[in-house]
């Protein structure tokens, strides 16, 4: 969660300098927009969640999520000093997923992004790969290769779904020790190399051309499944 990447879109400077710090002190990455046309410009660099206020300078905060709704489903939390119910209800009504007043507490905004970026996360929990070759559904801790169950261990469920998160990241044997096993020890090089040895065995079509978990020699591993789009 911590390298979420938050638009902030609020022409007041004091209310998105503080917001700012504040998500920035929780290890999120943010830019500032002052206008809904810098917005607008701005999404294609892709985010994972949106903080809007309603009353910019040249459009309204309600057209910008509409605009934002037609080809994107990002987390909105929308910024207003309307506190009316029905003003609330038409903000959600148009897209946003949560409804923020002015004057609000920084880190009262800053748990809603946190709680609102962790429902998103466990809707994704289910990861598809290759074009639905290859299936990682983590609520079920189940895995499909070619719509069949793959029987996993624990400890090889949690190695590949570690993996998994993030495509094409090298990962050392000694960090996969520390996410899957919680601590060092002798002989850890053979350990993991044993469990994805096994885990290829039962997703890769060659294991000596694996599609998903290459080596990085002299380093570790990595995932190389591409990740279907929604």
């Amino acid at each position: 969660m911590k390298e979420a990447a938050i638009l902030v879109v609020e022409d007041e400077s004091k209310i998105s300098e503080i917001v700012k710090a504040y998500l920035e002190k929780e290890g999120f990455r943010v830019t500032v927009a002052e206008t809904g046309e810098k917005a607008l410009s701005t999404l294609k660099k892709g985010f994972d969640l949106i903080i809007l206020d309603l009353m910019l300078p040249d459009m309204t905060g309600e057209d910008i999520c509409h605009t934002i709704r037609e080809d994107s489903d990002v987390p909105i939390i929308m910024l207003t000093a309307k506190s009316e119910e029905e003003d609330r209800i038409r903000g959600l009504g148009i897209g946003a997923d949560d409804y923020v007043v002015k004057p609000f507490s920084p880190r009262e905004l800053v748990a809603r992004v946190k709680a609102l970026l962790r429902r998103v996360r466990r809707s994704e929990d289910i990861r598809n790969f290759n074009r639905g070759d290859l299936v990682i559904d983590s609520t079920r801790f189940e895995v499909r290769k070619k719509g069949s169950p793959v029987v996993l261990t624990p400890t090889e469920f949690k190695l590949l779904q570690c993996l998994a998160e993030r495509p094409g990241q090298v990962f050392t044997r000694l960090h996969l020790v520390n996410v899957i096993l919680g601590y060092d020890f002798e002989g850890y090089d053979r350990t993991i190399d044993a469990h994805i040895k096994n885990i290829r065995r039962k997703i890769e079509e060659s294991q000596k051309n694996p599609s998903y978990l290459k080596t990085v020699y002299g380093v570790g591993y990595k995932f190389t499944g591409l990740p279907d789009e929604d």
